[in-house]
């Protein structure tokens, strides 16, 4: 079915950035946009690097999680381990490296699940989301500040979870509902 909204089109066009600020962690920038039949408007928009997140089940369908404070919000919260991929480093050995720092649990294979673009309209962000069922414990975690427990919690709670607040971010929520649904996946 095709709407009426969706027909085939130029739509809008990024006639140029100049910066704003930028950090190691995100880039502000300006873009002069050019909208369907040629106005042009000044747009903000923020350039950030990937995030990477990874699941890892066992073979009881539990799913590793780290039950951290995260300080913008002030909330706490079940999340995926999750951190950020280099500019050129491989997406699944960057979703594997914070899961075992954070964690103590090394992934083996992982395989993407998904990849989310939150908040299209302002940002270029992309989370490539991985999963496995096989990981190698390696002992304590090199980043043990970021959580303050790791727990392997049934994939079968996560929609309990997501309702009472207990996951709050989207992508781990998003995920973690898609294990949840897919069970042996």
């Amino acid at each position: 079915m095709t709407s009426s909204h969706s027909a085939p089109g130029r739509g809008w066009q990024n006639r140029g950035e100049r910066p704003v600020v930028e950090t190691p962690w995100f880039q502000l920038k300006q873009s002069e946009v050019e909208l369907p039949g040629g106005r042009r408007v000044d747009h903000y928009l923020l350039r950030l690097p990937a995030a990477v997140l990874t699941a890892i089940l066992d073979d009881q369908d539990r799913v590793l999680l780290l039950w951290r404070h995260r300080f913008i919000p002030d909330t706490w919260a079940y999340e995926l381990p999750s951190g950020i991929a280099g500019p050129a480093e491989d997406l699944a050995a960057a979703a594997a490296r914070p899961a075992l720092a954070e964690s103590g649990w090394e992934p083996v294979l992982p395989r993407p699940l998904l990849t989310l673009r939150p908040c299209s309209a302002l940002t270029d962000a992309a989370t490539h989301i991985f999963w496995t069922r096989q990981a190698v414990h390696r002992g304590d975690p090199a980043a043990g500040f970021e959580a303050e427990r790791i727990a392997w919690i049934p994939v079968a709670d996560a929609p309990d979870l997501v309702a009472s607040g207990q996951i709050r971010d989207p992508s781990s929520a998003t995920a973690l509902l898609m294990l949840a649904r897919s069970p042996g996946a």
